[in-house]
């Protein structure tokens, strides 16, 4: 007996030199923010430092005199993920996007930690530094509850508010999942340390390939490489795994709450969705006074980039119907 307690002690010595061997092996050093904006700064690029130090990376593109349109991004995107609708949206709109701290190419000071109202306040802050005081605020995912608690805070500043797929709802999903892998793993504060310091190319693709399903391929490698190159941006993962560990069901939507909402509000939202199941599309339309509710058949998380044209054309269309009604309806898209 003896003997074989020390060959089981010997193995699982084993077993846990290469475990540990393993995760050292994957574990992979932040890229300096000189190199990422070397890689994915555009010439319309442009940085703006708050009153808390964090240096927002945006783009203010477009036709300048044109109505104003702000773009705020999901859970570890960027501001890249707009460009589709720029490129179609912006001979009429004028587009402001931009990084949320610990996203992108935006900058945070060192040991940063987000307030309850953090990104609504970046936000704001922006906007205002820029000199824009009415605009229509779009958000796809996270974005989407940065816009609809942006509707409740500053009515008085948005013209409208688009909810793309947007997060804000505590529901179980239809399917019983819990949506993709690297979400799982993140939810469980095992699962984050053992996570922060890690490739994590394997599972960035895997959640990519589902947001765009049906249509994974369209998460091409250099999407995810954009995705993880741009996640190991220094102090980013720190902010990152702090949103799934500092989250509050006080900040849940509820029909209560999202019936205060005065803006013209369009609710737009995909039949395949496997982050934000497409009921929270219904829900949105029946709390938010006058809603207008578009689902699509067959797109996934992100329709501004997997169905670019006719998502562009349905904006569109509902902005100069519903919030800008004398707006020149000959230089709509095709």
């Amino acid at each position: 007996m003896k003997t074989l307690g020390k060959v089981l002690v010997g193995l699982l010595v084993v077993v846990a030199v290469v475990l540990v061997g393993g995760w050292l092996a994957l574990r992979r050093p932040a890229i300096p923010y000189e190199a990422l904006e070397a890689r994915y700064a555009t010439p319309a690029s442009q940085y703006l430092t708050l009153k808390d130090g964090v240096r927002v990376h945006y783009r203010d593109q477009g036709k300048r005199d044109g109505p104003v349109l702000v773009m705020v991004h999901g859970f570890s995107a960027n501001l890249e993920t707009w460009e589709p609708w720029v490129k179609r949206l912006g001979d009429r709109y004028r587009i402001i996007s931009l990084d949320l701290p610990g996203h992108g190419l935006t900058r945070a000071p060192e040991g940063y930690r987000l307030k309850r109202t953090g990104f609504v306040d970046i936000v704001d802050e922006t906007v205002t530094r820029l000199g824009v005081e009415k605009f229509v605020l779009i958000g796809n995912s996270m974005g989407g509850g940065v816009t609809w608690n942006y509707a409740l805070a500053h009515p008085g500043k948005l013209e409208g508010a688009v909810l793309v797929n947007a997060a804000g709802w505590i529901e179980p999903r239809e399917d019983g999942d819990g949506g993709p892998f690297i979400f799982k793993v993140l939810r469980n504060p095992v699962g984050r340390a053992i996570v922060k310091d890690l490739d994590v190319s394997a599972m960035t693709r895997a959640g990519l390939r589902d947001a765009f399903a049906p249509t994974p391929d369209m998460a091409d490698d250099a999407m995810v490489a954009r995705y993880v190159e741009m996640a190991r941006a220094p102090g980013h993962k720190d902010i990152i795994l702090g949103l799934m560990s500092g989250y509050d069901p006080r900040d849940a939507a509820t029909k209560e709450k999202l019936s205060k909402i005065t803006a013209p509000t369009l609710v737009l939202h995909g039949t395949d969705d496997r982050l934000i199941p497409v009921s929270a599309a219904g829900r949105f339309g029946d709390a938010i006074p006058g809603a207008t509710v578009i689902v699509y058949d067959k797109v996934g998380h992100v329709p501004m980039e997997q169905i670019a044209d006719r998502s562009a054309a349905d904006l569109d269309h509902w902005l100069r119907t519903k919030v800008w009604p004398t707006f020149d309806a000959k230089a709509s898209p095709e």
